[in-house]
């Protein structure tokens, strides 16, 4: 056996290289993907409410010194510092994400204040980067203030040149109040925005009582605030359990008005639509809604909306109740939806948890909590610093003779200061900066007042930093601030969207929205159908396309059900006020129902409730079939029949009497009791007829003390009342026809 060489074993790895498991490998890669994605994209902190992006946009946007008083700056200009410096991402996205900062009908309190086209609601993009404007707004200053005293940490930027803040102060939850939606890796978010109002006054509450009951809360808190306003219909109960879990939907339904257009003529005006629906897209749904007649009393839309949205809905009479046209409306277009609430949110920017409205608001004033300690702190500090200053200063003061003679001729004067007067190292650095100009300002009384006033603001600081009571009082102060500048009293703070009480839409009778009319209902060979208006004649004489002709007529009405039956023993419905008018030549009913092509029309019946069908195929199989079963709720029928190879819908007749006559194409009759037939709404059912070859011809049902009648080859009617020759068990072979039965072995 040969010995194996070195050549045939694997080369080492190099030293910067390891071996590991495929698995751990990827397994290890996605996990850090999943926890990048869920704490620095798509999950927004519960202390001020913003994810990276937002919170870097803001930042940027207050060091280029953009306030809400200011001047604007070019978008791109913004976008640009924001990747340069923090946000080492797209542009594109950066300036999609301040672009929304800015739009009114998707922020509740907008923070960017934008200049030029930043998109609208009916869902067009904003202009280019290079073409619009913005700066902060008035909302955004409240979440910046205290950046520049040490109230939250810092952290470097993605190069380490710069720091950001890990957080913003937030003088007000703005989680809530603007809301957040955003998906990670297994999990998402979505929260809708509040009125920040409501909330400030949840908070005080919070802080007088901190075991605030639910009920006491959302007492407090009834539900969303939507930029855009709508209609809450959602029962109380079920907020306050969304509340109270931290996931729910809430119903909004568009806000709209019975205008009154004189003479007994109205129509309806939308003047507010549900939240983050686009009004293109809605206005398209309402056409499309008329289109395939879903709402046949809704005649027309129109928009007419300028700076406000006016959306106006005509119907099709002034007799429909506009509360019932509006009911079909919510069940059938986005005017009515479910927005879904899953508080999911970072705690302490760290852990994501899906929060109640309770823990949301507790972890902000938690964070406001932390946030006035350490400004209180870092403005303790300064006053120690100044305090230091003015005692040397007042030295000075005391001593400036001295003090002039020792800088004047001493080599090392501020040793010299130290030594003689017992100052510290900043007491000798700041009288050694001071500049002659200064000296004429140097007065005793104006020094000790300084002084004092600084004590008394740092005993009031400390008595602060000592007491938590002191703490939640001057939180509760700073919140009151935030009420007057964007509560109720403001135009912005104002509650848009209100609450109603509304069960589930019901289930309004299309019949019930349709003015009710006679009309004749003629089906061409071809397969056009159409409604003439009123109940004409129905061998009246109609003009079809060249090579077509007359199948089927009957008389109906506008509110009628029309069943067409197929030759696959499916049942497709129209309804008779969706019919094409009799002017023309009519429609291809393939075209309103999805009926095959090797499929033809069999039937065309009116079924009613309480009406029953005996319904049979060529095979010479049937059963009873209830009226009410017959009628098919969509496009694609509802099957009632089923056939099985070359078999074909033979019979849908209405019954009328106790017995059923069914013939052969061999001519042969066969007579049985109706009762031997069952009941049901789909299936093969059971043999009628035995046949030895071909199959079944025709049936109907008859009375059998009133005889079976039939039309002779002269179309004179005839009737035979000892049909003892033919009364049989059914599934029985039968006898031969009598004399004069029609040669085309049907009954009619």
């Amino acid at each position: 056996m040969a010995m194996s060489s070195d050549d045939d074993l694997p080369a080492p790895l190099p030293p910067s290289m390891t071996s590991e498991p495929l698995s751990r490998a990827i397994g290890e890669r996605y996990l850090t993907y999943a926890l990048s994605t869920i704490m620095h994209r798509a999950l927004p902190d519960a202390r001020d409410g913003l994810k990276p992006v937002h919170r870097r946009i803001l930042f940027a946007m207050r060091e280029l010194k953009l306030t809400s008083t200011g001047g604007f700056r070019k978008s791109a200009k913004i976008s640009g510092d924001v990747m340069g410096n923090y946000h080492p991402h797209g542009d594109a996205a950066i300036y999609d994400a301040m672009a929304r900062l800015a739009q009114d009908f998707a922020m509740r309190y907008p923070l960017v204040n934008g200049q030029g086209n930043f998109g609208n609601i009916d869902g067009d993009n904003p202009a280019a980067s290079r073409y619009t404007e913005a700066r902060l707004a008035s909302p955004s200053e409240a979440l910046l203030e205290g950046l520049a005293e040490n109230a939250v940490d810092y952290r470097p930027n993605y190069d380490g040149t710069l720091e950001e803040p890990i957080v913003l102060p937030a003088a007000f939850p703005n989680l809530l109040a603007n809301g957040a939606s955003g998906i990670a890796v297994g999990m998402a978010t979505n929260i809708p925005p509040h009125n920040l109002d409501e909330l400030v006054q949840a908070c005080l509450a919070m802080i007088a009582k901190p075991g605030l009951s639910d009920e006491d809360l959302v007492a407090l808190i009834p539900g969303p605030d939507f930029p855009t306003g709508g209609v809450i219909v959602e029962p109380a109960e079920n907020i306050l359990e969304a509340y109270r879990t931290g996931r729910g939907a809430f119903r909004l339904r568009a806000r709209w008005e019975r205008e009154d257009l004189g003479r007994g003529q109205w129509q309806i005006v939308v003047t507010e639509i549900p939240y983050q629906v686009q009004k293109s897209k809605l206005i398209e749904r309402l056409a499309e809604v008329i289109q395939t007649r879903k709402v046949p009393a809704l005649a027309d839309v129109r928009d007419e909306s300028a700076d406000d949205i006016r959306i106006v809905l005509e119907p099709k009479s002034r007799t429909i109740d506009p509360e019932m046209l509006m009911g079909m409306l919510f069940k059938n277009s986005d005017l009515e939806l479910r927005f879904s609430m899953n508080m999911n949110v970072l705690i302490d920017g760290r852990v994501p948890k899906v929060c109640s409205l309770k823990e949301v608001l507790r972890a902000f004033l938690d964070h406001r909590r932390e946030v006035l300690l350490r400004r209180s702190q870092h403005r303790m500090d300064k006053i120690d610093a100044r305090l230091e200053v003015l005692e040397g200063y007042i030295i000075a003061f005391l001593n400036l003779d001295r003090v002039i003679e020792i800088i004047r001729y001493e080599d090392e004067p501020k040793a010299m200061l130290i030594k003689e007067f017992e100052l510290s190292d900043a007491q000798a650095e700041a009288i050694l900066n001071m500049r002659l100009r200064s000296l004429r300002k140097l007065e005793e009384m104006e020094l000790r007042r300084e002084r004092d006033a600084l004590y008394e603001e740092r005993s009031a600081l400390e008595d602060l930093l000592a007491s938590e009571s002191r703490q939640w009082k001057a939180i509760g102060s700073e919140l009151k601030e935030i009420a007057k500048k964007f509560g109720k009293a403001t135009e912005l703070g104002k509650r848009r969207t209100s609450f109603a009480e509304a069960g589930e839409v019901e289930e309004v009778p299309i019949e019930a929205m349709i003015e009710r009319e006679p009309i004749t209902v003629i089906l061409s060979k071809m397969g056009w159908v159409r409604a003439m208006k009123g109940h004409n004649a129905l061998d009246a004489e109609v003009k079809f396309k060249d090579g077509d002709g007359p199948m089927f007529a009957m008389h109906a009405e506008t509110t009628d059900r029309i069943v067409i039956m197929g030759a696959n023993g499916r049942a497709y419905t129209v309804l008779g006020a969706n019919l094409p008018g009799g002017r023309g030549m009519g429609e291809p009913v393939r075209l309103m129902v999805d009926l095959p092509n090797e499929a033809e029309v069999t039937h065309l019946l009116l079924p009613k409730a309480g009406e029953k069908y005996l319904l049979a195929s060529s095979d010479g199989d049937g059963f009873v079939c209830p009226g009410e079963e017959m009628i098919a709720q969509t496009r694609s029928g509802k099957q009632l029949l089923n056939l099985r190879g070359a078999a074909r819908t033979a019979v849908c007749a209405r019954i009328g009497g106790d017995h059923v006559a069914c013939v052969g194409q061999n001519r042969k009759l066969l007579v049985f009791p109706l009762n031997e037939l069952p009941e049901m709404a789909r299936g093969k059912g059971v043999r009628l007829q035995k046949y030895k070859d071909g199959g079944l011809s025709d049936a109907t049902t008859f009375t059998l003390a009133d005889g079976l009648s039939w039309k002779d080859p002269a179309g004179r009617t005839r009737t035979e009342l000892d049909l003892s020759e033919w009364i049989g068990k059914r599934a029985s072979a039968g006898r031969m026809a009598p004399r004069g039965f029609p040669r085309d072995n049907t009954f009619t």
